[in-house]
This record gives C-alpha cells, sequence and structure tokens, in this order.
C-alpha cells in the first residue's frame, strides 16, 4: 500500500511540474500566433519606432516598453532599501510589542487591491507631485512610486521571514565575540538571509513590471517616450488595458498582442537574469 502511495505522490507531483511548462508554452504560443501580423508587418522595427497611430495603422511599441522597464526601475530603487530597512527592523530591532502590528500593517497592504493603489496615487500623490514640478502630476516618478508602495510589503515579509530563519546561535556567538547589533546584521543575519532577500527581489520585479490597474491612474496614458521623471508616460499593461477594446482592426489587435508578447519576454528574461544571478550567489557562498 506504501509503495502504491507513494506511486501516486511522485506522479501526481511530477504531472503538476511538467503542466507548469505547458501552461508556459501555451501562453506564449497563443501570443506569437496572435501576434504574427504584426510581426510579418513591423518586423524588429517594432521595438525602436515611438509612433503608434492607429487611424494610419502605423503601430511602435517603444514609448510602452520604455514606459514598462523605467516604471518599475524606479520602483525597485525605491522599495529594495526600504523593505530590507523593514526587514531588518522587525527581525532584530524592534520591541516584541510593535513585531505584531508592524507585521500585520505589512501583511494588510499587500490585500489592498491594486486599484485602489492607482486611485489613492492620482488623488494624493498626483497633487503633490504637481504642486512640487508642475504640469498635471501624472508621469514616471507617480507610477514608480504607487508601484514602490505595491511591492514593498511583498518584499519586506518574505525578507523578514528569511532573516528570522538565521540560528540564534550564530547570533550569540558573534555578541559573544565582541560584535555590535549592526555587525551582527550586517555579517551574519544578511549573509545567511541572502537567498530569501534576493528571492523576494524577484518576486518583488516580477510584480511591478507586469502591474496594470495601479499604473493606469497614474502614469498619463501617453504614447510618448518620457523626456524626464515627471513627464507623462504609458507602460505596456496600460497600453493593453486601455486599447484592447478599442482595437477596431486585426492589425492593431495583433500589435496589442505584440505588445503583450514582448511583455512576456521582457519578465522571463529579467527574472531568469535575476535568478542567474541569484543561483551564483548561492553557489558562491
Amino acid at each position: 500500500m506504501n509503495k502504491i502511495n507513494d506511486f501516486v505522490f511522485f506522479n501526481l507531483t511530477r504531472f503538476a511540474a511538467y503542466a507548469l511548462f505547458v501552461v508556459l508554452a501555451a501562453i506564449f504560443i497563443v501570443l506569437f500566433i496572435e501576434a504574427k501580423p504584426a510581426i510579418n508587418a513591423f518586423g524588429v522595427n517594432f521595438l525602436v519606432s515611438s509612433r503608434w497611430a492607429p487611424n494610419l495603422e502605423i503601430f511602435g511599441g517603444f514609448p510602452a516598453i520604455a514606459g514598462s522597464l523605467l516604471s518599475t526601475f524606479i520602483a525597485m530603487i525605491l522599495a529594495v532599501p526600504l523593505a530590507l530597512g523593514i526587514a531588518i527592523f522587525l527581525s532584530e530591532i524592534a520591541v516584541q510589542r510593535l513585531k505584531t502590528p508592524v507585521g500585520t500593517a505589512i501583511e494588510l497592504l499587500a490585500a489592498i487591491p491594486s486599484v485602489i493603489y492607482g486611485m489613492w496615487g492620482l488623488f494624493y500623490f498626483a497633487p503633490i507631485l504637481r504642486a512640487i514640478f508642475g504640469g498635471n502630476g501624472l508621469g514616471l516618478l507617480s507610477a514608480g512610486i504607487v508601484l514602490s508602495i505595491m511591492i514593498l510589503p511583498f518584499m519586506a515579509s518574505v525578507a523578514r521571514d528569511a532573516m528570522n530563519t538565521t540560528p540564534d546561535i550564530l547570533k550569540e556567538s558573534a555578541y559573544a565575540l565582541g560584535a555590535t547589533k549592526w555587525d551582527v546584521i550586517k555579517s551574519v543575519i544578511i549573509p545567511y538571509a541572502k537567498a530569501g532577500v534576493l528571492g523576494a527581489a524577484i518576486l518583488a520585479l516580477g510584480r511591478a513590471i507586469g502591474e496594470t490597474m495601479a499604473v493606469t491612474f497614474v502614469m498619463g496614458n501617453v504614447h510618448k517616450v518620457p523626456s524626464g521623471l515627471t513627464s507623462a508616460a504609458t507602460s505596456i499593461p496600460v497600453t493593453l488595458a486601455n486599447e484592447f477594446t478599442e482595437a477596431d482592426s486585426a492589425l492593431y489587435y495583433s500589435s496589442l498582442f505584440y505588445l503583450a508578447l514582448i511583455l512576456f519576454v521582457i519578465s522571463f528574461i529579467f527574472i531568469g537574469i535575476a535568478k542567474f544571478i541569484f543561483f551564483r550567489k548561492l553557489r558562491a557562498a
């Protein structure tokens, strides 16, 4: 009986693992087939062209690609140090009576729907940025700030849990040798938990680059390459969300699928590179 259970369990788990590759392949195939007319029409020039004129059936994806990459970069630059600081505070510095409410607040932030973040950014951050920089307050900086707040709880929570796995004996040994709290955090906890911290950053990167609703509210939705942080822009998810129902021609429809295919490939490449760096660091440890 045990052998039968082991056999069934082994094959079920193997099926689940293989099903993941099937789903990924199916997504790629569907996107590629639907994008084929646009690929044939524009080729790789689609990646570098900045003109988006549906009435003339001229489509270029560079502004959306640039907006996606820049907004994600801004979000990661803002979120990574904050998330790391929160994780260190909760795992090593905060008194016990603070850890529970602050940890709960982080989990509540993660549970807030993205559309709420977008509305909050539109009515809160946009007026602040408008007062500081002028314009209407919508653009890359607004999108980056909202995205950073969205991914912050995911990174902080996973990084905190990774730091909490550091064995007490390692920390106590460092203290016994005369190390300060900063020394223990820098030389013991962070090196031990670096796999979890990098994993948290990878999860946050995947969430940020594909976010749609929150960014739609605050990015400005303009098909132009942004000239500055406060310039209105667009991204691939925003373009898909705003224009998919407006696609009134086969080429327009296919161009949107071309953008979706590019987003899929970009996400795959970014996460693949992050994983490569992640495993190299683990092997070097």
